[in-house]
Parts: C-alpha cells; sequence; structure tokens
C-alpha cells in the first residue's frame, strides 16, 4: 500500500528548517502564558564567556513554578534550566522546567521525562530510573502520592498527565527521607501550575497525522454515539438480567454439569442472561477507509487578586481535549521448541486504537506575609476504544487450522486529585508544612469481546473453503467470550514537616507521613457455549448475528465462567512513616545532609467473597514489615564552580497489588495477558553513589557520576506455558546487583561571531547530550529457593538464569538535543535524539531464550516560533516524530532463529499546533 502522507511528511519537515528565515514580528509571549520560557538574564559580567546566554529583550518577568518538596525548603524554577537549583540542592537531582518541558514538544510528562539522563519510557508512560523498572520509583504530584488506574501498577503511569498542567517536574536519583521509603531508582515529583503574578488567558489547538494511520484503512465499531468524547453514554452498561444475577450470589455454570447448576443459573437463566450480550453495536468490527487525522484543544487562564496590604488569592483552570487514532500491523508468534527453531502460534494482526484524553485543573492559592496555603484539583479521563482483527495458525494443538481472531474493547481510566498544602514560616528560624489529600482512580473495560472463527484446512473437508470464517461454538477449534472489569482505588495521604534553624549553618527537620490506600478489582469473564450438534452454517454467521436472542433460544447456547479463580479482590497499603533529617554546613566546602526513616506498613490482597457457595478461595497476601531506613549525602566544593557528591542509602520496593493478584489480564499496549503472584514478598536495596559536577558558565554544566545498587529479592517477570496461551508473571529473584555511570552536558555556543546580519547575531546554538551505562546481574543459587504460583517450580533457577539482566534495564541510553534558538524572542528549532539499547521484558517460557524489547534509534523535530497576529501573542508549533521510521521489536532468539512477540512499524507524525495568549 503506498504511503502518500510519507512526501507530506518530508515537505512539512524542510519547510521547518527554512521557516527561521522568515521575517517575523519582534514577539514576546504574554507573561505568566505556558509559552513563556525564556528568562531574564541580568546584563554579562565583566569577562563573561560570549556562549553564556546573553540578556534577553522585550520581556516580561516569567512566571515562577514551585517544586514541591516534602520535608524541603521550595525549589523555584524560573523560566529555563536553572543550574543553582540541582548545584544547590543537597541531593542528585534533575529538573524539567516549563520551559524544557516546551521545548521537547511532548504531549504528555512521561514524554519529557524520557529526555532526562538515565531515564527511559516503557510501554504506557511508565518511567524507568537507571533501568530499574517502575516498580522501583514513585511519582508525586505536588509532592503527595498518587494511586494508579491501572490494574497491573500501584504506580501512576505519567502519560495520564498533560504537559498543559504540569509546571516543572524534579527527579531525585539520591535517596532523602524526606521522601517514601519505596525508591530504588529514583522519585518523580510532578509540580502542576501554580498562581501567575500576571494576569493570562491562552487557547491553544493542533492538528497531526500519522503516516501509518491517517488517511488510511483501520478498524472500528459503533459503541456508542458519544465515544468521541471519550465517555460512554450507557451503552455498555452491564446488562439487567446480568446484574441481577451477580447481584444474587450466583455461579454461571457449564450446562453439561447437573452438580454446578444446582448452584448456579439454569439453562434457561442463562440463554436469558446471553440474548442480552451481543449487538451491533459493540460485536460488529467496521472498516474505516480513511482514519481522521489526530487533533487536540486547550484552555488555559490565571489572575491574582490583591486582598488587603499583604494577602494575594490566586486562581488558575486549565481544560484541554485530545483525540488521536494509531493503527499497527503487528506480527505475534511463540515457539514449540527451546531452540526457537519451529513455531507455534502465528499471527498477523491489525489493532487500530482511538485514545481521547479530556482533563481539567483548577487551582486557588492564597499568600499573607511569608506564609502560603495552596488548593490543587486536578481529573483526567483517559480513554482508549481498541479494534483488533487477526489471521493466524497455532500448529501444536491445531495443525491444519486457519483462525481468524476479532475482538473490540474500551478501556476507559480515570483519576481525579485534591491536595491541600499549606507552608507557614512562624519564626525566622522556625516553619511548619502541612499537606493533606484525596485521589481516586478507576479504570472500567466493559464489553472485552472477543471471537474466534475457525477454518480447518484439510483435504477433503467438505467445509474447508466454504467456512472460512466458520465459528465452532462449544469446540476447541472456536470461541467466543465477553468480560467485563473494573478498578476503584481510593487514597487518602497527609503530612507534617517542621524545621528549625539551629544555627545559620544547621537546619533540622523532623516530619510525620501517612498513605492509606484501599482498591477493589473485579474481572467477569463468560464463554458462550453451545453443543456438538451446532450446526457449521449458522457458526458461519458475524457474532451478532450469530448470538442474537432468537440463535440463542433454539440452540440452547448457554454461559461458562471463563475465571477459574475468584472475580473480585480488594488490595489495602496502609503505610506510617516517621523521620528526622539535619542539613549542615561543616565548612564553606563541605556539607552533609543525613536522616534516618521508620517505615511501617501492612499490604494486603485477598479475594473477596462474591459467591453464595464455593468450594475454596484463591491464597490471600498479608505482608508487614518495619523498616529502617538511613541515607547520607555529603557534598564538598571543590571550587566555585566544581563539586562532589557522595551518597548511601538504604531503600525498599513492595510488590504492587496487581502483581498479588491471582487474575487475568489483558495489556492492550503490549499485546499480552497477566496474572499476578500472591507469594511476593519486599525488595530492599542498598544503594552508593558518587558524582562530579561543574557549573562552567550560567546555564551550562557538565557532570559525572558512577552508581551501585545490591537488590535482595528483585522481582521480576516472566513467560510461561497454559495450554496453548502465554501468560506473564512475577517472582521474587534470589538476588541482583547494578552498576554504571552516566555523563551529562549543557552548553550554549554563541552566533554573533558568524555573521554581521541581525539573524545569526540574536541566536544561538544549544547542546544537552547524556548518556547513561547500566550493567545488572541476577544471582542465583543450586539451592536458592522461588515461590511462583502457581507453578510447580520449587528452585530459583527453573526460572532465572545466573548472570541474566534485570528486565526492563537496557545497557545503554543516550539522549541529545541540538537546537537553535533565538534570544529576544521565543524561536527554537530542536533537533531531539534518543536511543535505548535492547532489554529483557520478560523471561522466555519452558526453558527458552528470555524475550527482549528493541526501543533502538528515535529522532524528532520541533520548531516553535513567536509571532503576533492583529497584535495578539501567538505561538506555532511544528513536531515531527519517529523521523527514523524505527519499528517496535519484541522478540527471542536463538542463533539464527528469531520468534516476534511483537513486531510492528511506528508511523512518522507531523503535528502542527497554534496557541493565542492574552
Amino acid at each position: 500500500m503506498s504511503r502518500p502522507f510519507e512526501l507530506a511528511s518530508l515537505l512539512l519537515f524542510s519547510t521547518a528548517l527554512v521557516a527561521p528565515s522568515v521575517a517575523l514580528a519582534q514577539a514576546a509571549p504574554a507573561a505568566g502564558t505556558p509559552s513563556q520560557d525564556a528568562s531574564p538574564a541580568a546584563p554579562p559580567a565583566t569577562g563573561q564567556s560570549q556562549d553564556t546566554p546573553p540578556a534577553t529583550t522585550e520581556q516580561q518577568p516569567p512566571e515562577q513554578t514551585d517544586v514541591s518538596i516534602p520535608g524541603a525548603s521550595d525549589v523555584v524554577v524560573v523560566g529555563t534550566r536553572n543550574p543553582n537549583i540541582t548545584r544547590s540542592t543537597p541531593q542528585v537531582v534533575s529538573i524539567l522546567s516549563s520551559a524544557d518541558i516546551a521545548r521537547t514538544g511532548e504531549g504528555d510528562i512521561a514524554g519529557a521525562l524520557g529526555r532526562v539522563t538515565g531515564l527511559s519510557v516503557v510501554g504506557n508512560g511508565f518511567v524507568y530510573v537507571r533501568g530499574l523498572g517502575d516498580r522501583y520509583s514513585s511519582a508525586l504530584l505536588n509532592g503527595s502520592p498518587l494511586p494508579s488506574p491501572e490494574p497491573l501498577k500501584r504506580v501512576v503511569p505519567l502519560d495520564l498527565f498533560p504537559t498543559s498542567v504540569i509546571a516543572s517536574s524534579l527527579v531525585q536519583k539520591s535517596y532523602s527521607v524526606n521522601f517514601p521509603g519505596e525508591f530504588g531508582g529514583g522519585v518523580i515529583n510532578l509540580t502542576t501550575k501554580a498562581t501567575p503574578k500576571t494576569p493570562f488567558l491562552s487557547f491553544g489547538g493542533s492538528i497531526g497525522a500519522d503516516s501509518r494511520t491517517t488517511g488510511l484503512l483501520g478498524y472500528t465499531y459503533y459503541g456508542s454515539a458519544s465515544d468521541w468524547t471519550g465517555f460512554d453514554n450507557g451503552q455498555r452498561n452491564v446488562p439487567p438480567a446480568l446484574q441481577a444475577f451477580f447481584d444474587s450470589g450466583k455461579r454461571i455454570s457449564d450446562l453439561t454439569s447437573a452438580a454446578q447448576n444446582t448452584a448456579g443459573a439454569t439453562p434457561g437463566e442463562q440463554q436469558i442472561i446471553a440474548a442480552q450480550l451481543i449487538n451491533g453495536r459493540n460485536a460488529v468490527i467496521q472498516r474505516n477507509k480513511a482514519l481522521p487525522p489526530n487533533w487536540s484543544a486547550t484552555v488555559t487562564g490565571g489572575k491574582s487578586f490583591q486582598i488587603g496590604s499583604d494577602t494575594t488569592l490566586g486562581v488558575i483552570a486549565n481544560a484541554g481535549y485530545s483525540n488521536k487514532w494509531r493503527t499497527r500491523d503487528v506480527t505475534q508468534q511463540t515457539a514449540n521448541a527451546q531452540d526457537l527453531s519451529s513455531t507455534d502460534r502465528n499471527y498477523e494482526r491489525v489493532i487500530t486504537d482511538d485514545h481521547v484524553v479530556v482533563n481539567g485543573l483548577l487551582g486557588l492559592s492564597l499568600e499573607f506575609g511569608r506564609n502560603k496555603v495552596r488548593w490543587t484539583n486536578l481529573y483526567i479521563h483517559d480513554t482508549l476504544k481498541q479494534a483488533r482483527l487477526g489471521v493466524g495458525t497455532e500448529s501444536a494443538n491445531s495443525p491444519g487450522v486457519t483462525f481468524q481472531d476479532q475482538d473490540t474493547a474500551w478501556f476507559a481510566r480515570q483519576l481525579i486529585d485534591t491536595q491541600l498544602v499549606g507552608e507557614f514560616k512562624l519564626t525566622p528560624e522556625l516553619s511548619i508544612d502541612v499537606r493533606g489529600g484525596y485521589a481516586n482512580s478507576r479504570r472500567d473495560s466493559p464489553d472485552e469481546l472477543s471471537f474466534i472463527y475457525s477454518r480447518s484446512n484439510a483435504a477433503g473437508d467438505p467445509y474447508g473453503a466454504l467456512y472460512l470464517n466458520t465459528l465452532n461454538v462449544g469446540r476447541s477449534a472456536g470461541s467466543a467470550t465477553i468480560a467485563f472489569s473494573k478498578l476503584n482505588e481510593n487514597l487518602w495521604s497527609g503530612g507534617v514537616d517542621l524545621s528549625y534553624k539551629i544555627i545559620p549553618e544547621v537546619t533540622a527537620t523532623i516530619g510525620y507521613a501517612y498513605a492509606d490506600t484501599n482498591r477493589t478489582t473485579e474481572r467477569r469473564s463468560f464463554l458462550f457455549q453451545g453443543n456438538s450438534t451446532f450446526p457449521l452454517a449458522v457458526a458461519a454467521l458475524r457474532p451478532d448475528l450469530l448470538l442474537e436472542p432468537t440463535v440463542i433460544k433454539y440452540f440452547g447456547i448457554g454461559l461458562v465462567d471463563n475465571e477459574g479463580g475468584n472475580p473480585t479482590f480488594r488490595a489495602k497499603l496502609r503505610n506510617h512513616a516517621g523521620y528526622a533529617q539535619i542539613q549542615a554546613d561543616i565548612t564553606s566546602n563541605l556539607s552533609i545532609n543525613a536522616g534516618v526513616r521508620y517505615e511501617t506498613a501492612k499490604q494486603s490482597v485477598s479475594p473477596v467473597l462474591v459467591y453464595t457457595t464455593l468450594p475454596s478461595l484463591p491464597p490471600a497476601t498479608n505482608l508487614q514489615r518495619n523498616y529502617w531506613l538511613p541515607a547520607a549525602t555529603i557534598t564538598y566544593k571543590l571550587n566555585q564552580d566544581m563539586q562532589l557528591r557522595i551518597s548511601a542509602s538504604k531503600t525498599i520496593a513492595r510488590p504492587q497489588f496487581r502483581e498479588l493478584v491471582f487474575q487475568t489480564y489483558y495489556d492492550p499496549e503490549s499485546n499480552s495477558v497477566f496474572r499476578g503472584n500472591p507469594q511476593l514478598t519486599d525488595s530492599q536495596l542498598y544503594n552508593a553513589e558518587a558524582r562530579y559536577e561543574w557549573y562552567f558558565a550560567r546555564d551550562q554544566r557538565l557532570a559525572v557520576a558512577g552508581f551501585y545498587k545490591r537488590i535482595d529479592h528483585p522481582i521480576e517477570t516472566y513467560a510461561s506455558f497454559d495450554g496453548n496461551n502465554v501468560f506473564t508473571s512475577f517472582a521474587n529473584a534470589p538476588k541482583a546487583t547494578l552498576y554504571g555511570g552516566e555523563i551529562e552536558a549543557q552548553k550554549y555556543f554563541g552566533l554573533s561571531g558568524l555573521s554581521d546580519g541581525t539573524f545569526f547575531s540574536a541566536r544561538r546554538v544549544l547542546v544537552v547530550a547524556n548518556y547513561t551505562y547500566t550493567s545488572s546481574k541476577i544471582k542465583v543459587g543450586p539451592n536458592d529457593p522461588v515461590a511462583a504460583y502457581p507453578l510447580s517450580v520449587t528452585l530459583a533457577n527453573q526460572l532465572f538464569k545466573d548472570g541474566g539482566a534485570l528486565t526492563g534495564q537496557s545497557n545503554h541510553l543516550v539522549n541529545l538535543e541540538f537546537g537553535l534558538e533565538e534570544t529576544g524572542h521565543l524561536s527554537q528549532q530542536t533537533f531531539l535524539l534518543s536511543y535505548a539499547s535492547k532489554r529483557v521484558t520478560r523471561r522466555g517460557p519452558s526453558g527458552q531464550p528470555d524475550i527482549y524489547e528493541k526501543p533502538g534509534l528515535h529522532l524528532d523535530f520541533v520548531a516553535r516560533q513567536g509571532v503576533k497576529i492583529a497584535g495578539v501573542n501567538t505561538e506555532m508549533k511544528l513536531e515531527v516524530r519517529n523521523i527514523t521510521g524505527t519499528k517496535y521489536q519484541e522478540y527471542q532468539q536463538s542463533g539464527a532463529n528469531t520468534i516476534y512477540y511483537n513486531l510492528y512499524n511506528v508511523g512518522t507524525t507531523a503535528t502542527f499546533g497554534l496557541s493565542v495568549n492574552f
């Protein structure tokens, strides 16, 4: 199929390269607007390097962005990346200011964080720090914890957060006791936009295209008339007959088992329920011959009101909407031999996603004297509407049979968060910070439908050619299932920090933190069950006709409960922590930050009894551990511009809720099926780091670091076969070590010496580069035990290989930004290159090689230009993503044999955006 869009994207790209030469009005964005990025610079000091960023012109005072750090003084990011913050903060931190985020052009904060040294983004916005999975890191919003709407995760996926609501992000890689003890790789603290000093109002919109999707063939289904909004209008509600059965506490049973039917539904009840489940709205996949473009819209405004002589009330609000389409032509395989010499499952699958995000932010602040109270409210609704169509074979269990799978799904995630923070300066020496928050996350996935049609390719089969799409209801060769799943999680949190400056060189802090998380997950899955006399001619009908009420009643089609275990689980985590920390300047060149945290937590995952009769429940998990977690960082200033940091700490990592629940879950991003292990335990980490930093000019730096971690009982991901299906699960490996180094540099180059004209004299080149090398090894002894429910394995070497790398860890991570920018007003053209070497996603099943992901090389281009249109400050933005057209590859390899678990082309995308700032 021709891809005419590829030529169009190249034309857009080439246009962007020459855009700076167009004569434009010298317009600076309005003060306080999200697009305001340049910070006011003092005039260069005598003898200052020409490469030092010069003063800007026509620039209003920049918006100040608070970076909330529990138990520490606020960090204020003004405009561009400020080296004084990273050098003066006691710990090793990286900060993305609003200017840094805007330069990347990313639509969500996960993409922007992927540019930070040592960070990589995996799957749906989960950030890996120095090769350690998302379970080893934590995400905070304004210093408070967040719940996750993902069934597999307790950590919130950061792709939920549009960059339009985030003012800055702090990544801390060395542990300090004011943060939660679950700190293996680092902590990511997102700070929402604060009230501006001057009023502003901004409207923005964008439109974009994908070379593999836009204007080309894709698949979808009707669903409901309101699907484009990201909200269902009630069409996907659980049908009344099924809901009444849920409420009864009975279990739907196989028609052939009279004993089970005594406690379950009668055949007549099953038929009534089944007749309400399938219809043309939810089960019929339709072609869309020209998928629409991607688009988004945002509005942001803020104002401050003076109340009295020293009191200011501020208000900020944001609302946004985006709708993006993506089609993937995926190859999916599994092997039936350890050397991968032959395939079992071999499918070609087309997947079309319609991804809709609706978000809103409302913030209020009150400043009086030296005190500040801030109330932040955040709402995010993230919906994925998916249609999948695939054709393939399964040679091991069904030789000579071709299958056609069709699936429809609706995954709706939602996050509501409200936080109240108070910062009070009681005396010049004494301050107290208090914070409290409530957050609720939900995930609703109704009507997950899967139909498997089959065709026998045997010679002489009278139906082989005629019934290409034959659904053998009740036969092993074909199936029809429907599932309903829900997740609801509530998180209450609070904390207080008291800081006292004993002497000017010594500040002591004590604090208390509390978090209480409660999650309920439910998944109900049913298999439509026919009988051996079901006619093949009827089985060839499309799903809504095959399973319409008349057919169900006439042929006696019933339902079988497809969940082998309990459908509902409740998870809890209650955490109390107290900590003490001291910051002391021993000499003018030597300082120390040291403290200890005591953390006690109760974590439980247990099945909820929903059936009136059930022989046994799956095993429950109860973890109760107390930890003393010390941390210390020593900073020594070699001279005015250079310093050396050495840090050491002990931290922990707890199993995530879904990793503990023995329940089936399909991940639409990785096309994989997961289930948990109730026998997981905590991991303990021992961390050490040394770091050299050189701040050789304003906004310019060089840093080199080395790090080491020892992990006891790391939680690893492995794959296993259950019949002909591959499941991904989790188990504790005995031990692991991780070590590596990183280097990062930021440098500006003035161009005034290249030309006497005004074009180059007003511009500078920015180069930001970082590289991280990481190596890890799992240590497995011959007699080390393992608990891998429900597998019968008892020794760790049956799942893990001694010396193997940790899952998710890339040996090499590279990020490079090369940009041209004007210093007088907004004009930026930036190339962004990222590279990640291959990494293990899962341990191979049944002694097969491990399964790897190959992220590869990605090249993006972002151009931003400020102009005046009818006297109004306006920003234009052009983004071109994945210029190299890098494929996604998840594979196994043994010699010359390769099995692709997921292989598909990722399109090049081009997006043009426009924002108007009043």
